[in-house]
């Protein structure tokens, strides 16, 4: 018997949105310079897109490779966004302004279908994941100084919780345990694969772990 591939299912982008936070709730998030983190800290807020590209035999996921030189997590794998800004109204703004620049994605072609619980990092962000779906086709446009290359991710791959596997140490996180997913050759890692695994884990109706 064949397996319907996950975008072809019925109801599936309305399974998407159920299992996801209202996308009225972040339009209330706190977007000051500042907010309280854990044990005291003071954390920067940041907002990113999660652009699911609905191809209707197997839907993606947008990621984005970072340049070498940036100041923060260059290199690394990394969802279009960046920090939530004084003329952002919200963090779905900021995250919709952030993908604009960054991959060219059109803000009136993402349709929100929520949102997933704020991410403290070490590095000092608290990160608003935003999830969008975009009807291809879709053509990127990355900025050359942001963006050094944009790929898609499987769905199925990124919901697949056998994709994941814990590590500690190195990375800068030493003494700290992190998701890793690893995917033809590229290493998906911290803020990233922790999104991404929380994402999984909420459309199968479990718990992130």
């Amino acid at each position: 018997m064949r397996v319907r591939p996950i975008g072809e299912r019925p109801g599936f982008r309305e399974a998407l949105r159920r299992g996801l936070g209202d996308p009225r709730r972040i339009d209330g998030a706190v977007a000051s310079a500042e907010e309280a983190g854990l044990e005291g800290r003071r954390l920067v807020p940041a907002a990113v897109l999660v652009p699911i590209v609905g191809h209707a035999s197997a839907p993606t996921i947008l990621l984005t490779v970072r340049t070498d030189h940036l100041e923060h997590h260059a290199g690394q794998i990394c969802f279009p966004g960046g920090r939530i800004e004084p003329q952002d109204r919200h963090p779905v703004a900021a995250a919709l302004r952030e993908a604009a620049e960054e991959t060219g994605i059109d803000p009136a072609r993402v349709e929100i279908l929520g949102s997933l619980p704020p991410h403290d990092t070490v590095t000092g962000f608290r990160i608003h994941p935003v999830v969008g779906w975009l009807e291809p086709p879709v053509e990127w446009h990355p900025d050359p100084f942001e963006v050094a290359e944009v790929f898609e991710l499987p769905l199925a791959v990124a919901l697949a919780s056998a994709s994941y596997r814990r590590e500690s140490g190195g990375d800068g996180a030493v003494g700290r345990g992190y998701w890793v997913l690893m995917w033809q050759g590229r290493r998906i890692w911290g803020a990233t694969a922790r999104i991404l695994r929380q994402f999984a884990s909420i459309f199968e109706g479990g718990e992130e772990g």
